[in-house]
């Protein structure tokens, strides 16, 4: 089968992501991965024998009764084409003038076949393989599951073998089951995450080696129909593209990699600054801990000096002492005392006696009194007369209590006597005696107490200050040295950090405006020759903001408002100002696909000048350049053709020079 699916030019001005959303095809229901909207298309009309009708644009691919795909402008009443009846005839086809957009389905299948208003229908395909080996996906949104070709079911594998500054790698990658390999001069490369079959680590590995992303390997290396054109793109995203060419991007890249750094940094800052402070508050409970401790020590220090003067003093006066002198006053202390203690006594004795002498005389004046009153019958307390014989009784007691005062009186008297001889005896003491001892045994040991005290101020002398030690070593090796340095370091290092930071990320840094304002001139001087080359008089400029201007004659047009050929010629010369670009700035690519751009659209001085550019980098600067196409005129213009058949659901190559 003669495939002509990658010959469709179709220009898509958006596109919608599409899940969960299935359409029937042939094989059954098969899900939609994308709906794209194109640029206004020249209606036509087609109509079978059964009623099925269809409006669509002069490429749209239908499928003939050998399922081989064919344009609906190539059709004519009476051809026949696959419909969900089976074979049918087509009885009418009409040309409108009118224009309007079209929709194009992407449908998630390696058949890409679907069916249109009951009209089988084909979608757009790319060439994946180169794609899907270096990136992992493929060049539309269409599942890696479904590169599988139906019939197998299983064991897709790509490989790709490529060199780079004299380095030869090799990437074999496949589904079902998952396979990533990747060689570096025949040496494969550790993979580490063998449960997915694609490593991501590897995959970084091959990107970095790469230099440019998938959206920029789309745009210089593989040119096709159905990679949405530059100039179709959102802004944001035409910004992007053209930032990762200029080599701004690699500004973002080390920007991004210089706020990893800045983090560290910051992070070593704040590790810095908790040491810092950690060790300023262990230092301050140290030295609060030594303060205490050099309280201590004074203490220490003033009891050992004041123990030492008291003992030195009392040595001193122990050894003035004459010890048999303090002996003998001891004992002549002690007679002293015991004649003072009997002299106290026989004086207490005599005042004892003295006051009951006072109460014996008061008593006998009292009795003397009471008997003098009874005498004259009168009662001593009452005054009341008493009678005989009671006054008898009472007289006889009174006077009994008379005479025993009287007897007790003189006793007192005799004992005052003898108390007064006693005192007169002993007589009157000479002066105490003075000692140093309080007591005899002291004195009797007062050589043992003089050896005892020396002994004490020797110890107390040699005693070693328990702190001194203590206080030393922490002051020594518990105290830390407060360094500010590496912290000042960090700091001038995170001050440099940002400003490079700064002078990466500013849309107003002179190296952003020295990149851009180089880079970009030269983009336009190659895309200007580009233009001059293939024949398109339009004037296109890439300004300073990245945005892009079309001029024809003085009036400022946009993409859309350029024919067919025009976009075409000028999505050409973009591609390859920027493969031009791309290679002034990084290295060399020497591998292009030209997928159908120039079949559809060109006119034959158009395909002229193409081929010309084409040949000319081919020859000149050593390019492999694959021209994909369905013009059988073009095969005797290239120097190999390759050509691809698809039958009965395999395909089959041939090659010849």
């Amino acid at each position: 089968m003669h495939s002509i699916s990658n010959t469709v030019n179709r220009k898509f001005i958006d596109s919608v992501d599409l899940e969960h959303l299935e359409i029937e095809t042939d094989t059954g229901w098969q899900p939609i991965a994308k709906i794209m909207k194109t640029v206004p298309y020249r209606v036509w009309h087609i109509e079978v024998e059964s009623g099925l009708t269809l409006d669509c644009a002069d490429d749209h691919i239908v499928f003939d009764q050998d399922c081989h795909e064919i344009f609906v402008k190539k059709l004519q009443a009476g051809s026949l084409i696959k419909t969900i009846n089976g074979n049918e005839k087509v009885t009418k086809v009409l040309v409108s003038d009118h224009r309007e957009n079209m929709f194009d389905i992407a449908v998630d299948s390696t058949d890409h076949r679907y069916y249109t208003n009951g009209i089988l229908s084909h979608n757009t395909t790319i060439i994946n393989a180169l794609s899907y080996a270096l990136y992992g996906q493929a060049l539309s949104n269409i599942r890696r599951d479904n590169l599988v070709n139906k019939t197998n079911a299983k064991n897709m594998l790509v490989s790709l073998d490529f060199s780079i500054n004299n380095t030869d790698y090799r990437v074999i990658r496949g589904r079902k089951p998952n396979v990533l390999k990747f060689y570096v001069d025949n040496q494969e490369q550790q993979i580490t995450d063998e449960a997915q079959g694609d490593s991501r680590e590897t995959q970084q590995s091959i990107d970095q080696l790469l230099g440019f992303s998938h959206d920029m390997f789309r745009h210089i290396v593989t040119l096709n129909t159905y990679t949405e054109p530059f100039l179709s793109l959102r802004a944001n995203d035409q910004r992007s593209i053209i930032e990762q060419l200029l080599g701004i991007t690699l500004l973002s890249d080390r920007a991004e990699r210089i706020k990893e750094l800045v983090r560290e940094t910051r992070e070593s800052i704040t590790q810095e600054e908790f040491r810092i402070r950690a060790i300023i508050e262990s230092n301050k409970k140290i030295q609060e801990h030594i303060d205490s401790l050099k309280k201590k020590q004074k203490s220490w220090t003033d009891q050992q000096q004041l123990d030492i003067q008291n003992l030195n003093t009392a040595i001193e006066e122990l050894e003035k002492i004459d010890i048999q002198q303090e002996i003998q006053c001891h004992r002549e202390l002690t007679e002293y005392t015991k004649k003072i203690q009997e002299i106290r006594d026989c004086e207490n004795y005599i005042k004892q006696i003295d006051r009951d002498n006072q109460k014996q005389e008061r008593l006998i004046q009292q009795l003397k009194k009471e008997l003098s009153d009874i005498e004259q019958h009168r009662c001593f307390a009452c005054g009341q007369d008493i009678h005989d014989q009671q006054q008898q009784t009472i007289l006889e007691s009174k006077q009994k209590l008379l005479q025993e005062t009287a007897l007790q009186l003189l006793a007192n008297e005799t004992q005052k006597i003898q108390h007064l001889d006693t005192i007169k005896t002993i007589g009157s003491p000479e002066a105490q005696p003075q000692v140093f001892y309080d007591d005899i045994e002291l004195a009797l040991n007062h050589r043992n107490t003089l050896d005892n005290l020396k002994k004490d101020l020797n110890n107390k002398q040699s005693a070693v200050d328990p702190y001194d030690e203590q206080i030393v070593e922490m002051q020594s090796a518990a105290l830390q040295v407060v360094s500010y340095d590496h912290l000042n370091s960090l700091t001038r290092l995170q001050e440099h950090q940002d400003f490079l930071l700064k002078l990466l990320t500013s849309k107003d840094s002179f190296v952003r405006k020295k990149i851009i304002d180089q880079n970009l001139a030269y983009l336009n001087n190659r895309l200007t020759y580009y233009l001059d080359r293939i024949g398109l008089p339009h004037v296109v400029k890439f300004q300073n903001d990245l945005s892009v201007s079309i001029e024809e004659l003085g009036r400022e047009l946009d993409f859309d408002n350029l024919s067919r050929g025009e976009r075409n010629r000028l999505i050409l010369s973009m591609s390859w100002a920027f493969r031009d670009v791309w290679e002034s700035l990084y290295q060399p690519i020497n591998l292009l696909f030209i997928d159908e751009m120039i079949d559809s659209g060109l006119d034959t001085q158009g395909v002229e000048s193409s081929l010309a550019l084409l040949k000319m980098m081919s020859r000149e600067r050593n390019k492999s350049i694959w021209l994909v196409s369905h013009r059988d005129e073009l095969i005797g213009r290239v120097s190999n053709v390759l050509k691809v058949i698809k039958t009965g659901g395999f395909t089959e190559y041939s090659f010849s020079e």
